[in-house]
């Protein structure tokens, strides 16, 4: 028997809202890394820490609504899809909270203060240290950034499966 969105548990509202807008933020995010490399603009620079700050606190946010609200049961699958799949979710949680820590850490030890949308600052907090500033660069883009890009297709291929293969209406669950 195919499941409906009748018989599927979906996720609370909270939790579909906060997984959009993650989405939503972290394309936003990485839209305006791009205008800045191709079109070497600071505009673009600053609107990518800002957002980038965005998801940090949005990330935290979200990781407490998860704590303080219920999640619907597992789909029916083997276990250990189910183990992948919570394995798959943590490790998205733990990338989204640390790449905007490592740019803000990689901003403040650079000596530079990290501006939100021109509403308030983000001040440097830490000695300045270019070796570190260095290290959290290279931890923000070469090795956060392409984790952020295997595990994002993981879940987004997971859920394609389910969709058009095992086309058991897990999508439903997220609408």
């Amino acid at each position: 028997m195919r499941n409906t969105v009748s018989n599927l548990s979906k996720w609370p509202v909270s939790s579909r809202i906060f997984h959009w807008i993650s989405a939503v933020l972290l394309l936003v995010t990485w839209t305006m890394i791009l205008l800045y490399e191709n079109l070497d603009n600071s505009l673009y620079i600053g609107l990518h820490k800002s957002f980038g700050i965005s998801v940090l606190f949005w990330m935290i946010a979200r990781v407490i609504n998860r704590v303080l609200t219920k999640a619907p049961p597992s789909m029916p699958m083997p276990k250990w899809q189910i183990l992948l799949a919570h394995l798959t979710h943590f490790g998205l949680y733990a990338l989204l909270i640390a790449m905007p820590m490592a740019g803000l850490l990689m901003s403040v030890y650079g000596g530079r203060p990290v501006d939100i949308f021109g509403l308030f600052q983000i001040p440097v907090f830490v000695t300045p240290d270019r070796d570190m500033a260095r290290f959290f660069n290279d931890l923000h883009t070469n090795i956060i950034w392409p984790t952020i890009i295997a595990f994002t297709l993981i879940h987004i291929g997971a859920a394609l499966y389910h969709q058009f293969v095992k086309k058991d209406n897990l999508i439903a669950r997220m609408k």
